[in-house]
């Protein structure tokens, strides 16, 4: 990212007209550097690993938002980033609650944790095995990590957690998954390690519980995530709450303890507002697992009052994120990783994961307030339909 935002504009060009999205390529290429080219394309034979019974291509609209601007561990500076959705005032909405956040001092972002698990099961016929089990793993736990670590050369095991109902055993192996997803990684290291057990116990085993909850929300995964665990905060002006998000903070501030109380009625893991629509969005446009989102939606929200300002703070627990392998080496999508600046480096999975939080807490912010100002119906009505 340039350093100098002086000298840079940073409102994107509106407009449905070809002229018109001229004008944001070009507006992409001079804030970012990079530039975006839809006629990239794939050939048949790269997409193994991605898609069988190939066709085709199918083309999804793809928007870009910003400027996100982020104080993270990872994502620090100004960002475009790309949507992919069907969902008309998506994207609109998204840049409105960036644009609060820009004019306020931007987002902080902090990316607290890392893990991704596969639990496999071991089913006993009396509690006497379950039993004398979980004191073998527990003291070959050395080997059992080693066995797992041997399959991968990015992933590292963090620690093996047990779970005993009845007479089943569930061994949560947990791993680092670096700059990949990981659901193929786990998958692998914990098959290795459970052939290891059962080699020396005897056991049989089924390689998947169903105690990770992959695809599905879960309290588990609200409590102890699937991927990256970001948290975001923004503090906005009263002054700009009332002229960008269109909203008397006063009013917001006061009515909006209903909603974390009715979601808990309703069964909601989390308040979380409309999470996945941003992840799926950004999902499609950088290459990650779309299906992914249902789990990663989990969210906790929240809105407190300060003297002249609204302070936004949002946590996502679990987001399954990465930035090699699967989708991620597709072209379009590689090159969106680019425009990130998330294509490469250490930790690039950490920072897509902070960008991703923003970007979310940004389009977050801009409902509630659609909601509290009562233009949610208009919005959708004057921008959501041709």
């Amino acid at each position: 990212m340039a350093d100098d935002t002086n000298e840079r504009n940073t409102s994107i060009p509106r407009g449905f007209k070809p002229e018109d999205s001229s004008a944001r390529l070009d507006w992409v290429k001079d804030f970012t550097g990079i530039e975006i080219d839809d006629t990239l394309t794939d050939d048949p034979e790269d997409l193994k690993g991605i898609i069988e019974n190939h066709v085709g291509f199918m083309k999804v609209p793809m928007a870009v938002v910003g400027p996100l601007l982020l104080d993270g561990v990872y994502a620090k500076g100004e960002f475009s980033v790309p949507l992919c959705t069907l969902e008309g005032t998506l994207a609109m909405s998204m840049n409105r609650g960036m644009l609060a956040s820009y004019l306020s001092g931007g987002t902080t972002v902090r990316h607290f944790r890392q893990e991704l698990s596969r639990a496999p099961v071991f089913i006993f016929d009396n509690f006497d095995e379950s039993t004398k089990f979980q004191s073998w793993v527990e003291e070959n736990k050395g080997a059992i990590m080693a066995a797992a670590e041997s399959t991968t050369k990015h992933g590292k095991v963090l620690r093996i957690d047990q779970y005993t109902v009845q007479n089943y055993v569930v061994l949560d192996i947990v791993l680092d998954t670096g700059n990949a997803a990981g659901q193929n990684m786990v998958t692998l290291a914990a098959k290795v390690a459970c052939e290891l057990i059962r080699e020396k116990t005897g056991h049989s085993y089924f390689l998947e519980s169903n105690i990770n909850s992959d695809k599905k929300p879960s309290v588990r995964n609200m409590l102890l995530g699937r991927g990256h665990a970001v948290a975001a905060e923004t503090t906005i002006k009263d002054s700009v709450m009332k002229k960008v998000l269109k909203v008397d903070p006063n009013t917001l501030v006061e009515a909006w303890p209903y909603y974390p109380t009715i979601s808990s009625m309703a069964g909601i893991h989390g308040n979380g507002i409309h999470e996945s629509n941003a992840l799926t969005a950004i999902y499609l446009a950088t290459g990650q697992d779309a299906a992914c989102a249902s789990e990663n939606s989990i969210a906790h929200f929240s809105i407190e009052k300060l003297d002249d300002a609204l302070k936004f703070k949002l946590t996502l627990p679990s987001l399954t994120v990465g930035t090699v392998g699967g989708g991620t080496r597709l072209k379009m999508q590689k090159r969106n990783l680019e425009l990130l600046g998330c294509a490469d480096g250490e930790h690039s999975a950490r920072k897509l994961a902070e960008i991703i939080t923003g970007a979310t807490l940004a389009l977050d912010i801009s409902l509630v307030c659609a909601i509290g100002s009562h233009t949610f119906t208009d919005a959708h009505m004057k921008y959501g339909r041709k």
